[in-house]
């Protein structure tokens, strides 16, 4: 009997341990003290061998965002895609879904905010996923009838700020001592539905 096709290969299998390495590491210390021998030796692997999978600790903490942010991006164009949904209940979801992914990967979301301006390569994925999250939206405002135009107070515009309101929110809930992340969830939601409902 074949191997299967849709199995992960030796290397997607090293990978995903890499990255599993890197966000544990990550709960312990800062990316600063983090090395890349530590991480290589974490998952089990040479350092040699990370280096072919990745050029340095940057690298690791781009692809973990990447990793990350692709469970919002699942969430948010089955958001999408649920043209029957209201668009409050589309946007609660996708608000609620974006809240779980901070509170189970909060040390790298926290990461990828600290880190953006000064890695161009964490930066790029983490501005590439709240973009995306921004064109779901986009869609979401236009289904309550927000109009699609190039105006400040178009759909687009107002989808791009809320997006970037919804991550910086979380980002410092996240970092407060409490982090209340229901109640930062809870007034996120609040402001989109004023929106939405104009």
């Amino acid at each position: 009997m074949g191997r299967r096709r849709d199995a992960p290969s030796k290397g997607d299998l090293r990978e995903q341990a890499l990255l599993d390495a890197a966000e544990e590491l990550l709960e312990q210390t800062s990316l600063e003290n983090l090395t890349v021998e530590a991480i290589a030796q974490k998952a089990g692997i040479s350092r040699g061998s990370l280096y072919f999978y990745f050029g340095s600790k940057h690298e690791v903490l781009a692809a973990l965002v990447e990793r990350t942010m692709r469970t919002i991006r699942t969430h948010a164009d089955a958001t999408a895609r649920e043209d029957s949904a209201p668009p409050v209940e589309a946007m609660e979801r996708a608000v609620h879904a974006t809240e779980e992914v901070w509170r189970a990967h909060s040390t790298v979301m926290r990461a990828a905010v600290d880190y953006s301006a000064l890695h161009p390569v964490i930066g790029a994925a983490w501005s590439e996923t709240v973009e995306r999250f921004a064109v779901t939206m986009t869609q979401v405002l236009t289904s309550a009838g927000i109009p699609d135009d190039d105006g400040p107070d178009g759909a687009s515009a107002l989808a791009t700020a809320l997006c970037w309101m919804t991550e910086r929110t979380f980002y410092r809930a996240a970092c407060a001592p409490d982090g209340d992340l229901d109640r930062a969830s809870a007034t996120i939601s609040e402001i989109w539905r004023r929106v939405i409902g104009g």
